[in-house]
């Protein structure tokens, strides 16, 4: 196979003595950090957040019942001077409002006196609608939703009491459980670390494995390849470089299988990444990118170089006579092959990779069996 680009050097490891003092300092910083934040909120945030909840006057005091009720008094004192239909629906308008703040489950659920009232309510919209009842009787029969309104809004102030001291109580104990939980979680931080630095040589031998799994998975298992994420990370390796993209399909692979079955389809796959590495030479990095899809990556001077890339694919191929029984038009093994050059970077391989897709798709529109490539991307 090809050679890869060559690696950077990595950066030598420093300061290895010195990294158990350094671990260390950032753990007790950490942790200093930690008692100040509990420290802070159980002496400073728990009484603003106790002044907060209880600021009953404050827009985060105000209950729906409160609001009901303030439309429903505006129903009132609409109606006591209505002396027009216009005054009276002015009043019906507070009266709906009312209602729909009014016309909640939870008030239903709790509260006695809420379905009596919404339906009082009901009634005196529909007489007010047909003008059966008059204005004044109408704000009068309304002071039952209002003493019912304010019944709720007192109950509600009694209970928003109740759930402040309890939220009190609450928040001094894990207040403490807190503070005493972060001394053992200080004391547990610092053997942590040392614990951290005898596990460091295993740690080191764990990641050397993980990187060789890493770069076992960039590669395609049938063919032993690259596959798709080592395309894309090839491309970043040669950035800034002139560089050529083959697209590679096999035609009609899919009747190859149906005609003699998925293992020799699986051999024909490895034939033809031999196949391109001998006729594209050294340089070329080679990818399967899915079923029979391949791509080729190479160093491309010029156009011209890249036409001399797909005529070697394709006189190659010719050499080799790869038999296909299934060939519609009884010929052997024959492909389709799209090119494009561009300078590397992962914004112009974008551009590449759909130009040469298009080069390929245009082969295969006419009849499969060619290459053609596309100007520089």
């Amino acid at each position: 196979m090809s050679t890869e680009p060559e690696k950077p050097p990595e950066p030598p490891v420093r300061w290895r003595s010195g990294r158990l003092f350094t671990w260390l300092s950032l753990s007790l910083m950490s942790f200093v950090g930690l008692m100040v934040l509990i420290v802070y909120e159980a002496r400073w945030v728990y009484p603003e957040i106790q002044a907060y909840f209880s600021q009953t006057g404050s827009l985060t005091g105000q209950q729906l019942a409160t609001r009901a009720r303030g439309y429903v008094q505006r129903a009132q004192e609409e109606l006591l001077v209505a002396t027009s239909p216009l005054e009276v629906g002015n009043a019906r308008h507070s009266l709906e409002l009312a209602y729909g703040l009014f016309d909640v489950d939870i008030y239903r659920q709790k509260y006695a006196c809420t379905a009596p009232s919404l339906a009082l309510m009901d009634d005196i919209a529909d007489l007010l609608d047909t003008e059966q009842i008059d204005p004044f009787d109408a704000a009068h029969a309304l002071f039952v939703p209002v003493q019912c309104l304010t019944s709720i809004e007192m109950n509600q102030l009694d209970r928003r009491g109740m759930a402040i001291n309890d939220f009190s109580s609450s928040t001094r104990r894990h207040n403490q459980v807190m503070t005493y939980s972060s001394v053992l979680i200080f004391a547990l931080g610092l053997l942590f670390w040392v614990m951290h630095q005898r596990q460091l040589k295993r740690t080191e031998r764990a990641n050397a494995e993980k990187f060789a799994w890493m770069a076992r998975a960039m590669r395609d298992p049938l063919t032993g390849i690259g596959n798709r994420s080592a395309l894309y990370q090839d491309v970043a390796r040669y950035s800034g470089r002139s560089m050529g993209l083959i697209l590679v399909d096999i035609d009609f692979f899919k009747q190859y299988n149906d005609a003699l079955g998925h293992p020799e389809g699986d051999r024909l796959l490895r034939r033809l990444a031999t196949l391109l590495e001998d006729a594209l030479g050294e340089e070329a990095r080679l990818y399967r990118l899915g079923g029979d899809e391949f791509a080729a990556l190479l160093p491309c001077p010029s156009d011209q170089a890249l036409t001399q890339f797909c005529e070697a694919l394709q006189v190659g191929l010719e050499a080799a006579q790869c038999p296909h029984p299934a060939h519609p038009d009884n010929k052997d093994l024959t492909l389709s092959i799209g090119g494009a050059r561009f300078v590397a970077d992962a914004t112009s391989f974008a551009g590449a990779y759909a130009a040469a897709d298009k080069a390929l798709y245009q082969v295969k529109t006419a009849g499969r069996d060619g290459w053609q490539i596309t100007a520089s991307a």
